[in-house]
């Protein structure tokens, strides 16, 4: 969250992506004047480990923090893109600044996101 660009919402998130080999990728929300052109932290930390090389296989969870009054929910784009981006088994960790935690799966986070036909 502490990386976080957000001179507009003033709605810092963070994201810790978890690999099989140990390594922890963050992410964090990054906006810029023409809105649509910001990007999620959840986003952030999965664009970021596929750009240095990382698969699907490598992803172990991801964690998503954010100052609500519940544990931190992802917007639909990040929805879609967590689905194709992670094995569907991949625990994610939603949670709030008051240490309160939900974990869900991707298929209760988006029951019936878009599938690649080999996917």
């Amino acid at each position: 969250m502490e990386k976080a660009y957000v001179p507009y919402s003033k709605f810092p998130v963070g994201a810790a992506l978890e690999l099989n080999d140990g390594t922890i990728i963050h992410g964090a929300n990054i906006e810029n004047g023409s809105y649509p052109l910001g990007n999620c932290a959840e986003r952030s930390a999965l664009f970021s480990a596929y750009s240095q090389g990382y698969k699907k296989s490598d992803i172990k969870s991801i964690t998503v923090v954010g100052n609500t009054d519940k544990p931190i929910s992802p917007c639909g784009a990040c929805r879609q893109v967590m689905h194709e981006l992670m094995p569907k088994d991949t625990k994610i960790t939603l949670t709030n600044l008051k240490g309160e935690t939900k974990e869900v799966t991707i298929e209760e986070l988006l029951p019936y996101g878009f599938d690649l036909p080999n996917d």
